[in-house]
């Protein structure tokens, strides 16, 4: 690996969204110049998950900064300590558990989080004979509440609409040994973030030692504030090249 490359800046999206909730940063950061992949996080269990994600940026030449949103956040946790070119971590409204803990455990300690209530389950076939799995979406009517307060409300009726269902899996499996333990880290916390939670969120990076920038806006951030994201995002680039 060229320790002296520019890393690609690898953006992993979270629960109930594909890699288009990126897009108004991706926009911004190939404006600045930057080479940038977004990840279709296959959301079907946090090892699973993780281990894809960690297939993808292994190929992936030279350096690598991983960036993710919301769940994303838990999944590059476990899929970058098996990942020798990713150089740094930044986390955007997103969950950074530590070794043995799960989503759903640490969300419900929230005082700001009111996603848990607001999740409609639904099975999807396992492949394995008849055999089906539990999924959840956030129900439509709460979607803009929960997840994107800050974007007017047609607009992130479309994204309720069209949610990706994730795993309960990937909320209930334990997380391993984290990589933000081994890895420079940066934050970017919404202030009014009420899917994950900002408390946790805050909590969360601080103990990951993250460089913690601020950010007013709901859990959408990356959509409905991406000039603010993607700044956190080029300063930490900027840090590990």
């Amino acid at each position: 690996m060229d320790e002296h490359r520019t890393p690609t800046i690898v953006l992993v999206h979270g629960a109930f969204a594909d890699t288009g909730s990126w897009a108004p940063t991706t926009e911004l950061l190939i404006e600045a110049g930057a080479d940038v992949t977004a990840i279709a996080n296959p959301l079907r269990g946090l090892h699973h998950d993780a281990t894809y994600v960690a297939s993808v940026i292994n190929q992936i030449p030279g350096p690598v900064l991983a960036v993710g949103h919301s769940y994303g956040g838990a999944v590059i946790t476990n899929a970058c300590t098996s990942t020798p070119n990713v150089v740094g971590l930044t986390y955007v409204a997103a969950f950074a558990p530590d070794e043995g803990e799960t989503i759903v455990d640490r969300v419900r300690g929230s005082r700001d989080s009111m996603l848990m209530t607001a999740l409609v389950p639904s099975d999807y076939p396992t492949g394995a004979g008849d055999a089906t799995a539990a999924e959840v979406v956030i129900d439509p009517a709460r979607f803009h509440a929960v997840f994107a307060a800050d974007l007017p409300p047609f607009r992130s009726d479309v994204f309720a609409r069209s949610q990706r269902p994730v795993a309960v899996g990937s909320f209930s499996e334990e997380t391993r040994a984290p990589a933000w333990r081994r890895l420079p880290v940066w934050a970017a916390v919404a202030t009014a973030d009420t899917a994950a939670g900002s408390d946790l969120v805050l909590s969360m990076a601080h103990r990951a030692g993250a460089t913690v920038t601020e950010i007013d806006g709901s859990h959408a951030i990356a959509i409905s504030q991406p000039e603010a994201v993607t700044e956190v995002i080029l300063s930490a680039r900027r840090a590990v090249t």
